[in-house]
């Protein structure tokens, strides 16, 4: 779009922008664009270093690609999200209070509509994938209706705080944690790839019919080595 507003200040590279006058640059443009050419001759305009908030709110939440319709079937979802995003509590080094976990049906479907919701508050703050996926399975069970055909599900984490301003006398840290479990599967994801193990169904590599399809995901070709585009020279 700015091809042809170029074209009249005679730019038509990258080294043309760079060599253009700053001042004439944000008077015909904005002072986003007038940065941009500051960042070209090397002056930093934008600094590097900026904290990232850690998020008050985790949601690990997804359409299913087989409706369930047993409790068992649901408690393996469940199991597997609650799981995901303890994962991802533990990498902006949190813990969480409060836990609620959800269900539902289709709006549009034939059958009955049926969003059950629960919430929880954990007996103290934790990142622990067993102590979050208990009490998850134990919140969402009673409320599920065998035979309905539910679609999607997810597990909300809320009352997070940093990890490092709790500090817990040793009977009340929580039986899971005295392992490091939590440490150990994330050590060996990191060198072995993203979710070469978890708990339960959450570790294997060809999940349920229930998972989210993706056949027709795009490639992810700057992120992922494996996808990354390839360039034949003829």
């Amino acid at each position: 779009r700015l091809k042809k507003r170029f074209a009249m200040l005679d730019i038509h590279t990258i080294r043309d922008l760079r060599d253009a006058d700053p001042a004439l640059i944000r008077k015909k443009f904005s002072v986003v664009l007038q940065r941009t050419v500051y960042e070209l001759r090397g002056i930093d305009c934008v600094p590097d270093d900026v904290e990232h908030k850690a998020k008050e709110q985790l949601i690990f939440s997804r359409m299913l690609g087989k409706p369930t319709e047993t409790v068992d079937e649901m408690e393996q979802v469940i199991s597997v999200y609650a799981q995901r995003a303890a994962y991802r509590l533990r990498k902006q080094r949190s813990v969480a209070k409060h836990l609620q976990v959800f269900a539902s049906t289709s709006a549009y479907g034939s059958g009955p509509f049926s969003a059950p919701s629960v919430a929880v508050t954990l007996t103290a703050p934790t990142d622990d994938p067993i102590t979050l996926t208990k009490a998850a399975i134990a919140a969402l069970r009673p409320n599920i209706e065998p035979g309905l055909k539910y679609n999607r599900a997810g597990v909300i984490l809320t009352g997070i705080s940093p990890k490092e301003s709790h500090q817990y006398l040793e009977p009340f840290v929580g039986q899971y944690e005295h392992r490091n479990l939590a440490e150990a599967i994330d050590r060996v994801n990191r060198r072995h790839g993203d979710r070469a193990v978890g708990l339960g169904l959450a570790g294997l590599k060809s999940g349920p019919v229930w998972q989210m399809r993706r056949g027709n995901l795009s490639r992810r070709a700057t992120t992922h080595w494996d996808e990354l585009a390839v360039v034949k020279a003829g």
